[in-house]
């Protein structure tokens, strides 16, 4: 596939990977009480990392040595992200969870302002303001009292935005694909398999079949294609963008709950939604249509 075609598909593949991501989270909630949070990354990311290297073997002879360090890079952060919310995930609640680790949406233009001296737009400003709002709504529980797993929550929104960053600026005149088995085999999955080791979480007895369907679901669907789509789609995609549309799946995760958790929508989580939408209008249009119309009305 040509750089061409896989920018114009860049931003569809950032919303598909975030639906794959919204499915997994009334899936994670049950998966966490059979099986160690460790083992389960250590699984997901070394059985993604074995698919992508396998699928892509022939574009191996272009590697070099800085692709290590940047997929090392991006590998690390990832990790540190995934590991703080899930522990931050253990001392607060999902809805808390959700929103604290969508902060991303607000650090990442002032990060990249900050590290590559591109001041955001007011558009971006707005939507990444329009967007935690939405969050917030739909993830709202009925209070924001601060504890320590809402803390953890919060740090780990600052380092998703380092690897919305990292990803942005390291894949640039690299081979993505080849990036991303680094990212999930060099850094990810030998960083969990520590965890998994270090805290006894290695089943040794097995685990029950149902398991073993969810850590597949898991290790095919959010992480080979989902993080595969994110790390293409963020490619070709400013990070203040690809910020807003990867927070997407807070809505989609709630949506599937509703679908499949029996979980009730409430009055707030729809107008969360609609603050959530008009927020991706506004990264990606500028609201240019509105200022087409007033400008032919005049």
């Amino acid at each position: 596939m040509n750089e061409s075609t896989l920018s114009k598909l860049a931003r569809p593949l950032i919303v598909l990977a975030t639906l794959i991501w919204g499915s997994t989270f009334f899936i994670m909630k049950d998966a966490l009480d059979e099986v160690n949070l460790m083992f389960l990354l250590a699984f997901r990311f070394t059985f993604a990392a074995g698919i992508l290297a396998l699928v892509f073997w022939k574009r191996w002879k272009s590697v070099d040595r800085s692709y290590w360090w940047r997929g090392g890079l991006m590998g690390l952060f990832l990790f540190g992200a995934y590991a703080v919310q899930n522990y931050g995930l253990m001392g607060t609640t999902p809805g808390k969870n959700a929103f604290f680790t969508a902060v991303y949406c607000v650090i990442v233009p002032f990060l990249y302002w900050l590290v590559d001296r591109q001041r955001p737009d007011r558009f971006h400003l707005l939507a990444a303001l329009l967007c935690i709002a939405g969050i917030g709504l739909v993830s709202w529980d009925g209070g924001l009292a601060l504890g320590l797993g809402d803390g953890l929550t919060l740090f780990s929104g600052f380092l998703f935005a380092c690897h919305i960053l990292a990803v942005a600026r390291f894949s640039q005149g690299r081979d993505i694909f080849l990036l991303t088995v680094i990212q999930f085999a060099a850094a990810t999955a030998a960083c969990c398999w520590v965890g998994a080791l270090a805290s006894g979480g290695v089943p040794t007895d097995g685990l029950p079949t149902q398991a073993w369907l969810v850590l597949l679901y898991l290790a095919v669907a959010a992480t080979t294609l989902a993080l595969l789509f994110q790390n293409i789609g963020q490619k070709y995609t400013s990070p203040a963008s690809a910020a807003v549309l990867l927070a997407l799946e807070a809505p989609f995760g709630v949506a599937f709950s509703v679908l499949f958790a029996q979980e009730a929508p409430s009055p707030l989580m729809y107008l969360g939604f609609l603050l959530i939408f008009l927020a991706v209008v506004c990264s990606e249009t500028k609201f240019a249509f509105l200022r087409r119309r007033t400008e032919a009305g005049t």
